[in-house]
């Protein structure tokens, strides 16, 4: 073998070698991203089952308030559907609208408020939404990386091949931007 076959099979080696690093980066990205948005699956399926015992803590002392109690049971339908990052998403979003409103009409029910098992669920759920909030951030570090790999050259053009494109991150529902008006 001549030096110059030397030089073009060492080339090629170095070629294959960055390429499958590179392969193996793109897709160590995006499962990294399908792992994280698990976690936020497994917390929000979490908060989701403790509902059926918060419905069933309230309804004995909420017996005019059937449309709330509606409005949370249909909203946690929706969550165990719910098949992509987007549905999950908004899923959530109207299950945690739906609770907001559950609580808000909790604050009419004193008895309610003072027995143990609602208490002991309010904790348990409010440590659940600190835990989607920590599996959101997590998933949306996740899919930060997974486009800065997909996003950015050389990457782009393997990731392109491979038919992987950005993601969007978990966002804030518009209604968290607004300032809350509090009266008094």
């Amino acid at each position: 073998m001549n030096k110059s076959a030397g030089i073009i099979v060492a080339l090629l080696a170095i070629v294959l070698i960055c390429g499958i690093g590179l392969f193996n980066s793109v897709k160590s990205a995006r499962i990294e991203v399908d792992a994280q948005y698990g976690q936020v699956e497994n917390q929000i399926q979490r908060r989701a089952d403790l509902i059926p015992n918060l419905v069933t803590t309230v309804k004995g002392y909420m017996q005019y308030e059937e449309k709330v109690l509606t409005e949370v049971t249909s909203a946690r339908a929706k969550v165990a559907v719910a098949n992509s990052p987007e549905e999950m998403a908004a899923a959530d979003r109207e299950l945690t609208g739906a609770i907001g409103r559950l609580l808000a009409v909790a604050e009419n029910y004193p008895t309610l408020k003072s027995d143990s098992h609602f208490t002991e669920l309010m904790r348990e759920i409010a440590g659940s939404e600190n835990r989607i909030a920590v599996a959101r951030r997590d998933y949306n570090n996740a899919v930060r990386e997974y486009n800065l790999t997909v996003s950015t050259f050389p990457g782009n053009i393997l990731a392109g091949m491979m038919g992987y494109s950005p993601l969007a991150p978990f966002a804030a529902d518009e209604a968290a931007h607004n300032v809350p008006q509090v009266e008094f």
